[in-house]
């Protein structure tokens, strides 16, 4: 054989070799980091559900970014929420429920059948286990705390996110909903599940990490799938970040969720007091309750009895001759805050107030006096208007956790290091960031 003979061989070899690693059995890169603006809304309370197993919170403001389902897409709405895990759309539009996906008019729309391993081993994470309805297709019932419910189809469809499109992403195509308030519920097309089940949105995309930072300025903020290090250069500018590692736990418990973002809280202080609480009170017991929990689908911070009991009477203690105390025995804010201030009408500003600091296993988020009380919106007591503290008593909830909502979460970076098992927390200015990333959020909210 020739040496010429012998080269067209080797370049043929290698044309094919090449034609079926790349093309026919690619290699599977991490996606290209993506960046969302995340928007707040007020929606009045009940209107956002959630999970029987989850909290029976109700909401008044919620996170949502805007993306687009389907071939050709359409435009939807979702909420943001870590605490869940199944995203949902929609999927039948009625009077109530405006905001609809139409799956019909979608060519890459495929139905999931209840044979299908993502129908019955990929489901073991749902409050309730997925069913095999009358056409042989996966059925999806999800209950929550507030009396709503919705019911449909496991599906599939392109998702495209910013510049990204992502193929075959699962999700629940809901053909019927009941709400304790339909008419807001409205306002969004569906929910997108941000836990560690997988399922969720995060899980199926395979990003190794995902960010974002809430705006405490102008009601924006950002969602930032994927590392970012690279095009945003985020390392150049971003306050370095403290780490709390995730808290895992192999073994099934009644009442611990595995598939929450799960860290340690260790302690607590009121601007420079910390409360003199011994740190097996914020550890979970042997069945699992007193987790703590990390939720961008609840609003307030909600502690143990003990710990609640213990933060409320040193912040009364600091801010006694600063506000004036409510004084009505009967009136909890949302179920279970029950320290409240009157407040004159006509004064715009709070007087100075004692800082809260959440200490982490290795991280703290410290929130600033002002983010510590809340106006109860449309509530008047004479010619004073009533502020109540942030953060509330899960024991009156029934509630077995810690969880740390998004109103505490405000202008801090919240990074979800997937990979190495831990949330990365940085004080900043979220308005700024979405300047750096180059985005006109003009996401105003009205404040109550």
């Amino acid at each position: 054989m020739n040496d010429q003979l012998l080269s067209l061989l080797l370049l043929v070899f290698f044309f094919f070799f090449f034609f079926f690693t790349a093309v026919l059995f690619p290699i599977q890169a991490q996606p290209q980091a993506l960046i969302l603006p995340l928007q707040t809304q007020e929606v009045p309370p009940g209107s956002v559900p959630r999970p029987p197993n989850k909290l029976a919170f109700r909401h008044n403001i919620s996170l949502t970014v805007s993306l687009t389902v389907g071939t050709p897409p359409q435009n939807v709405s979702m909420v943001i929420d870590t605490g869940s895990e199944l995203s949902w759309l929609h999927c039948n539009r009625t009077p109530d429920y405006p905001l609809s996906f139409d799956p019909a008019r979608s060519a890459s729309y495929a139905p999931i059948p209840c044979s299908s391993p993502t129908c019955t081993a990929r489901t073991r994470d749902f409050p309730i286990p997925a069913s095999c309805d009358a056409g042989n297709l996966c059925h999806a019932t999800l209950s929550y705390a507030d009396a709503s419910s919705s019911e449909g189809n496991l599906a599939a469809d392109t998702f495209s996110v910013g510049s990204g499109r992502i193929p075959g992403l699962v999700f629940g195509c809901m053909g019927s909903s009941s709400s304790t308030n339909p008419e807001e519920d409205a306002r969004n097309t569906g929910l997108m599940g941000m836990n560690l089940g997988s399922l969720s949105f995060v899980s199926q995309m395979g990003f190794p990490k995902f960010s974002y930072c809430i705006s405490g300025s102008d009601f924006s903020g950002l969602l930032l799938l994927g590392d970012g290090g690279g095009d945003a250069n985020l390392s150049s500018w971003l306050t370095p970040l403290n780490y709390t590692p995730m808290v895992r736990v192999s073994t099934p418990l009644p009442y611990f969720d595995r598939v929450a973002y799960t860290v340690q809280l260790e302690g607590i202080r009121v601007s420079d007091v910390m409360l003199p609480l011994p740190k097996s009170a914020f550890l979970p017991d042997h069945t699992g309750a007193g987790q703590t929990m990390v939720d961008s689908g609840t609003q307030f911070t909600f502690l143990l009895g003990p710990v609640y009991d213990a933060l409320r009477s040193e912040f009364l203690k600091q801010t006694g001759g600063v506000l004036q105390q409510l004084d009505d025995p009967n009136f909890v804010f949302q179920g279970a805050m029950d320290l409240c201030y009157r407040v004159p009408l006509g004064q715009t500003d709070l007087p100075p107030l004692p800082s809260v600091s959440l200490v982490f296993r290795g991280a703290e988020m410290t929130v600033p006096g002002d983010r510590a009380l809340y106006r109860v919106p449309g509530l008047a007591r004479g010619n004073d208007s009533v502020h109540c503290l942030t953060f509330g008593n899960a024991d009156w909830l029934g509630v077995e956790a810690f969880v740390i909502g998004h109103h505490h979460q405000q202008n801090v970076w919240m990074e979800f290091d997937l990979e190495k098992s831990r949330i990365g927390l940085a004080h900043v200015r979220c308005d700024l960031v979405g300047q750096r990333f180059g985005l006109g959020l003009q996401g105003k909210l009205r404040r109550g």
